[in-house]
């Protein structure tokens, strides 16, 4: 089942644009980038939520040191005003969770406040407790680090100006922190374990959040790529409608000039005497009008006769039509179709869409012409359409690359696009195919439709 051109006309399911047309595909292609930019805020968002934990670390781990300095090891604290700081930045992060659960979007400059944030309450505590000669003033760094990884190049180096213009303050004023004489030197030094542990603290940190933070990042990379991947797809399927409406048009002339012919031959004594001559002219003119039909299609979709292309129809209606005509145009030995779909309902649908169906039903035949199966059910507000086949399957490759133009095994050339715009028009319409190979043998490919895409609403029409 690999993606056919030749079989099941695909270049009907691309809307081929007429100039306005043109202008509009240009201008969703410029949108996609908009959004393709936007991912940044996005990530933004994640790493805002990594903060926002982070802070809430802050708190428990303040709240552990004061009470192991004033209880475990008698020193005095000045605990009204470093609770009131601490106050503050609960109130803070319970204002900031609120804020950012209900926004997808942070800035670079939300982020930077928010770094600000931080450093200010350390500040203050540090200034409460002792200044440059508390150990734990080493958390500036872990400020530094998260600004150099999370902002932009000038926010970071104010937060480097900020923090070493904090440092060099507390270094002169600061609450004096009165503590007990040391037994010694070494672990026995109560201001050597507090540098230790904050050093194994900063350490520890920075390995949990900046793993975070750069998963975050990567993923952000990675759907920005998909964005881009798909503003390239749609460009090239604007060129190739572009190709295929003038090829129609230029194909409109002599495909008139055969049926003139054919209707002269058919009318004249030397065919009508022959039978054997006159069924090959029917079936002449049988394929002709098939060709007609397709280019016809092809304008059609190119906003040639506008507002034609789109029927009301219902869902049962349209599937029962379309699988009566896979019948009587194809060589299908066997085609068995189960519609299970219990409630009809009005739908609209167009060419592009019909043909999408017939490009997967075509490849099943292309790779079994024995049997063909076409399953429709529907799971809540999704219409799902699976086609199976008894052939060898996809090659080994294929199914990871699947969507993708010119991925083929048919070695013909203009081949593997009936899938490419399979995916391309389901996605279009909110909407998904997978394909896999079956272990009975045979591959399946199934599409899911939201109903939402192609119900019929009085107030606007369907157009793909």
């Amino acid at each position: 089942m690999t993606p056919p051109i030749g079989t099941c006309e695909p270049t009907e399911i691309v809307k081929m644009p007429s100039e306005d047309k043109i202008s509009a595909n240009g201008k969703r292609l410029t949108e996609r980038w908009w959004v393709a930019s936007s991912f940044e805020p996005v990530v933004g968002h994640e790493n805002m939520m990594q903060l926002i934990q982070l802070r809430w670390i802050a708190v428990v781990g303040q709240i552990t040191a004061i009470t192991i300095v004033t209880l475990g090891f008698g020193i005095h604290l000045p605990l009204p005003h470093m609770l009131e700081v601490l106050a503050c930045l609960i109130a803070f992060n319970i204002g900031s969770h609120l804020r950012w659960h209900e926004s997808r979007i942070a800035t670079n400059g939300e982020l930077f406040f928010a770094l600000l944030v931080d450093v200010a309450v350390l500040t203050g505590q540090l200034y409460l407790s002792g200044g440059t000669t508390n150990p734990f003033a080493f958390l500036y760094l872990l400020q530094i680090i998260l600004s150099a990884i999370l902002l932009e190049a000038w926010s970071t180096w104010t937060i480097v100006a900020l923090t070493s213009a904090c440092l060099a303050g507390l270094s002169l004023y600061s609450h004096p922190l009165e503590l007990p004489a040391d037994n010694g030197n070494g672990l026995s030094s109560i201001y050597v374990t507090g540098l230790l542990i904050c050093f194994a603290l900063d350490a520890a940190l920075l390995v949990i959040y900046i793993t975070r933070i750069g998963r975050n990042h990567r993923a952000g990379e990675a759907q920005l790529a998909d964005l881009r991947q798909r503003a390239t797809e749609e460009e090239h399927i604007v060129r190739m409608g572009l190709l295929a409406s003038g090829a129609a048009h230029e194909l409109g002339t002599p495909l008139a000039t055969l049926s003139v012919i054919l209707g002269d031959w058919k009318r004249m004594p030397e065919f009508r005497k022959n039978s054997d001559l006159r069924e090959e002219i029917t079936e002449m003119q049988t394929q002709l009008t098939r060709c007609k039909s397709i280019v016809s299609g092809i304008l059609l979709s190119a906003g040639e006769a506008r507002g034609e292309s789109s029927v009301k129809t219902t869902i049962n209606t349209f599937l029962s039509d379309l699988a009566d005509e896979f019948r009587a145009t194809r060589p299908v030995v066997s085609f068995v179709f189960d519609n299970r779909v219990a409630q009809d309902i009005p739908v609209v649908f167009d060419s592009a869409l019909k043909q999408m169906i017939c490009n997967v039903l075509d490849n099943a035949l292309e790779a079994s012409p024995q049997y063909v199966h076409l399953d429709v059910t529907r799971d809540e507000d999704s219409l799902i359409l699976l086609v199976t086949d008894t052939g060898p399957g996809f090659a080994s490759g294929m199914l990871e690359q699947m969507g993708k133009p010119y991925q083929s095994t048919k070695g013909r050339p203009g081949s593997g696009l009936g899938l490419f715009f399979v995916v391309n028009v389901a996605r279009k319409l909110g909407g998904t195919v997978t394909a896999r190979n079956r272990e009975e043998g045979g591959a399946a490919v199934q599409l899911i439709l939201p109903l939402a895409a192609i119900r019929f609403d009085d107030e606007a029409a369907y157009v793909v």
